[in-house]
């Protein structure tokens, strides 16, 4: 029996591309739960239709797990609700093939809904979604606000095996087994050596529909970036990063090396962001971030600015969920620890970069790549939302050094970043009650464990010396 997916999925998508690719024996079905895992199954090729026709029962609590795939009781998620089932459905252009995958497989993401079809609050999607539209409803402009962007994916290969001094150590090239362990920042040649695993990584992004961009060297040993294109739709902006992520994680596995997206891995070299560039189109598809003159900002972006600078201390833990995370945030590191913007300015948390007026737009740089795309997008559009909607002024531009502006108000450590996130009620609106009450609990939850675990640097510290 087929049903209405509440989702807009239709059979007939699953047919023609069971059509197109007869190879394909199996399918990874994956719902993002709020640190951004992909959680879910994989089900064999007749199980396809069926999916799209039905959804898939799915517990509940699969939202309400922490980093290590823990329960956390106090999201409410777990035996508060019975541990029942709710039902997840495909979403619609999602369905993809995977590259390079023996037997040949394919890939669909899906949202939870309860039973009777409602989005299920607790899933950051529907979180995303729920901006979206929101922005859509606004009478600021004629037609809505629709907000577009693209981010930007930092990330480290590193060898399978760690150094004799127990750290982690760039891989070598995947093309002869040269080492480096310099800073090798934007140097062309060096990502010669990468270029078969890097070949790899721009054929599965192809098959997934994602059109990956530059690649470049950056500011560690064995790290890199690639940008990815500008969506007009935010939603496939997040679905592209956190897909691209997986491709790099399961091609560099393939290539013998190791994809790191931890937002630290090496205290001494610079961490990796995910930075995310955004803009604002009204009803006829006009930028409205654009000024009338170059120079002279439109009072638009400014508000925006406005917003996301009075909203993202209470918003850090969403930039930055992790206790790793917070290591990133150092003066002169390529990470913002003030919440100053400024124009072509890379030491500033809310950067306008240059460049052509119609492509007038902010790039929000406070995140790590180890944040979950879905949740750091809907903050951002909510703090856009605010600014446009009360007219914040953000104060003056940062020129020069923003690492010598004060924090003003940013929490410093990631305990800080749970208790403000917890009073916050932005955060509760941006979020919605349910996921804000889910997420908090997961940190809460992380944050306890961490303290409790006695680590090297106790020993390193304390165990000859008290």
């Amino acid at each position: 029996m087929t049903e209405t997916s509440p989702s807009g999925a239709s059979p007939a998508e699953a047919e023609a591309f069971l059509a197109a690719h007869p190879e394909i024996e199996a399918f990874d079905i994956v719902l993002h739960d709020a640190n951004g895992i992909g959680r879910g199954k994989i089900i064999r090729r007749h199980e396809l239709l069926s999916f799209y026709r039905s959804g898939r029962h799915l517990p509940i609590s699969i939202l309400g797990l922490d980093i290590c795939g823990e329960d956390v009781h106090e999201t409410g998620l777990i035996w508060d609700q019975g541990d029942g089932d709710l039902r997840a459905w495909p979403i619609p252009g999602t369905l993809v093939a995977l590259h390079g995958t023996s037997p040949p497989r394919g890939e669909v993401f899906m949202s939870m809904y309860t039973l009777d079809g409602a989005p299920m609050t607790s899933d950051p999607r529907h979180v995303l979604a729920r901006q979206v539209e929101a922005l859509a409803a606004d009478g600021l402009v004629v037609g809505g606000l629709h907000p577009a962007g693209a981010f930007e994916l930092e990330f480290f290969l590193l060898d399978n095996a760690r150094g004799p001094d127990g750290r982690v150590q760039p891989a070598r090239d995947v093309l002869d087994g040269r080492k480096s362990r310099r800073t090798e920042v934007y140097s062309v040649d060096h990502l010669h050596g990468m270029l078969p695993l890097f070949s790899d990584i721009y054929a599965g992004a192809k098959a997934a529909g994602i059109t990956a961009e530059t690649l470049i060297s950056e500011y560690a040993p064995g790290q890199y970036e690639l940008t990815l294109h500008y969506r007009q739709n935010v939603m496939q902006a997040a679905d592209d990063v956190i897909r691209l992520k997986r491709i790099v994680r399961a091609q560099a596995r393939a290539h013998g090396v190791t994809a790191c997206f931890m937002a630290k891995p090496n205290e001494d070299y610079a961490g990796s962001g995910m930075h995310f560039h955004v803009s604002m189109q009204d009803g006829a598809g006009a930028n409205i971030f654009m000024e009338a003159r170059e120079g002279e900002w439109n009072p638009r972006i400014l508000h925006a600015l406005g917003g996301l600078r009075r909203t993202m201390g209470e918003s850090m833990l969403v930039f930055a969920p992790h206790a790793n995370s917070w290591r990133r945030f150092a003066s002169q590191s390529y990470a913002p620890v003030s919440p100053s913007w400024g124009v072509n300015n890379r030491s500033v948390a809310l950067r306008i970069p240059a460049g052509d007026i119609l492509a007038r737009r902010i790039e929000h740089r406070p995140s790590g790549v180890d944040a979950n795309p879905y949740l750091v997008a809907a903050v951002v559009l909510a703090g856009i939302r605010a600014g446009l909607a009360q007219e914040i002024d953000p104060g003056p531009e940062t020129t020069g050094n923003g690492y010598e502006a004060g924090a003003e108000g940013i929490p410093t450590d990631w305990k800080s970043a749970i208790d403000a996130a917890k009073a916050s009620d932005f955060l509760k609106e941006a979020l919605g009650a349910d996921l804000h009450r889910t997420f908090t609990a997961i940190k809460a939850a992380e944050y306890a464990r961490v303290m409790r675990t006695v680590s090297e640097v106790d020993f390193d510290l304390y165990l000859h010396t008290v």
